[in-house]
């Protein structure tokens, strides 16, 4: 079965869903929201062993809540979960949220990578900025949004090139979409060895991020662990956070079952992943907009579309990196000079 892009090409591309980036240049940090139309299921898997959540137990399936109103990604290592609370005051403003008596409630999951040692100014006084860049990212959502050095990627950092926020998007048959977003901060590599060739090169449809292919032969050090930063894996001090969705109608346990098979896509674009260091999370969004209720062949397709969907986004969030003033890294697109 060949996989095919959306039209955009991007998570928007699954019915019901809008992004909004924010970010600041000089700080070298931002925020992602993804934002359904309606409250949709929701479910998370985390694999890496130093994340940074928040409302994360609420979307276990054993537990009572069932839709969620938003997802947060964001720089800022803990003090980037203040972009939810930016989210929340605006999604209030709209009139978003679960009521509880006269009280008015939106519920939004965030995750948080580190990007506080990347040749940002991060003197930011008392109070750290993330609150207001959540605020200006749901004012930013529409249905089409930059990639590269944008939102939560715009200070990412892979080992030996620049990271960023990616998406892509597959249609299959039947009438049903799986769109990935991922805020590409791996203390890994996403390249084979120091060559430009991505490790998600299998998966590519066309040429979206370089064309490139695999080497041929593999280079002797293409599985030598290459670290971020010189002094090795440190924990706490990488991430990649992601977010997996689909216009089929699943169930909060199916979106479990979605946010674990989309970590596959890691595993294929990243060497290593889901290290000590990484706070590697997916979140799983339903929005249902399709209709589509999936039988066991249909679910099995989706779960490896979303892998698949998973590791394209990974390596087009590096492929779109720009340069920028005060980088600690250069960009992919060096390695082809």
């Amino acid at each position: 079965m060949p996989f095919i892009p959306g039209p955009r090409n991007l998570i928007t591309d699954v019915a019901g869903l809008k992004v909004g980036n924010a970010q600041d240049a000089r700080l070298k940090s931002g925020v992602t929201v993804v934002l359904p139309d309606a409250p949709s299921v929701a479910a998370v898997q985390v694999l890496g062993g130093a994340p940074g959540t928040r409302e994360t137990d609420a979307m276990e399936p054993h537990n009572t809540l069932q839709e969620f109103h938003g997802l947060v990604l964001s720089g800022g290592s803990a003090f980037g979960l203040d972009a939810a609370s930016g989210v929340q005051a605006a999604l209030r403003e709209k009139g978003v949220g679960f009521k509880v008596g006269a009280a008015l409630v939106p519920v939004v999951p965030a995750a948080i990578l580190f990007d506080l040692i990347n040749g940002g100014n991060k003197d930011w006084g008392r109070y750290p900025p993330y609150r207001e860049l959540g605020y200006e990212a749901v004012a930013n959502a529409g249905l089409d949004f930059s990639i590269g050095t944008a939102g939560a990627g715009t200070g990412a950092l892979t080992a030996g090139v620049k990271g960023g926020l990616g998406s892509a998007s597959t249609r299959l048959p039947g009438g049903v979409t799986v769109g990935a977003l991922a805020a590409v901060n791996p203390v890994g590599s996403v390249t084979v060895g120091r060559t430009p060739h991505f490790w998600a090169a299998p998966f590519e449809i066309g040429d979206e991020f370089g064309g490139l292919g695999l080497p041929s032969p593999l280079p002797a050090e293409a599985t030598d662990l290459r670290w971020k930063f010189e002094e090795g894996p440190l924990p706490g001090r990488a991430t990649t956070i992601t977010i997996v969705a689909t216009d089929a109608k699943l169930s909060k346990a199916a979106a479990k079952r979605l946010a674990v098979s989309a970590h596959d896509g890691f595993a294929r674009a990243i060497w290593p992943t889901h290290t000590p260091a990484d706070g590697d999370l997916v979140f799983a969004l339903a929005t249902g907009a399709s209709g589509v209720e999936l039988g066991i062949e249909s679910a099995a397709a989706l779960y490896a579309a979303a892998g698949a969907t998973m590791a394209r986004a990974i390596a087009r969030g590096v492929f779109a990196a720009t340069p920028a003033e005060g980088d600690l890294y250069p960009t992919w697109s060096s390695l082809r000079d």
